[in-house]
């Protein structure tokens, strides 16, 4: 299996509050992540969302579509959600928001494996587009949170996590 690092941060003019409502109701992210083509509520998990699972179904820049589910694993509003991954990609996610003046800090950190037999043949040559490919959703994801907040500005980090310069110092 090929295995992924990757970050992203989002820089975005708008309360912790009404981003971390926006990342805990991935029902809704089709709404504004251009490329979140479904994320349906599989089960609700406990009252805090642990166990809950979503399916979700993502397009891309590259002609190809991945589908998994996530399971929230951990769940510190409106700091830190986390959950794992099952499906065409393996692996855990983790969501940390924090505050900076009027503006929310967002990193997601992505340890994922692809278990589709097509991209782990070619991902020991293809892997860098795999990545390109990722930080290329995550930004439109930014972009697009940031417009559903009515956020002022967003700024989008996206990298291999081998880079070390980050938004969280």
């Amino acid at each position: 299996m090929s295995e992924y690092h990757l970050l992203t941060e989002w820089q975005l003019a708008a309360p912790i509050e009404r981003v971390w409502e926006a990342l805990v109701h991935p029902h809704d992210w089709p709404r504004w992540w251009p490329y979140v083509e479904a994320a349906v509520p599989v089960t609700s998990g406990n009252a805090r969302g642990i166990g809950a699972r979503t399916g979700y179904v993502w397009s891309s820049r590259l002609p190809y579509r991945l589908a998994f589910e996530m399971r929230t694993t951990r769940a510190e509003p409106p700091l830190l959600l986390e959950g794992e991954a099952s499906g065409d990609l393996e692996g855990r996610g983790r969501w940390r928001l924090a505050r900076a003046g009027g503006a929310t800090l967002v990193r997601y950190e992505w340890r994922v494996r692809t278990t589709r037999r097509w991209m782990n043949i070619v991902g020991p040559l293809l892997g860098p587009l795999f990545a390109w490919n990722h930080h290329q959703v995550m930004r439109a994801g930014g972009r697009g949170l940031a417009r559903y907040l009515g956020a002022n500005h967003v700024t989008c980090v996206s990298r291999n996590a081998a880079s070390h310069a980050t938004l969280f110092g």
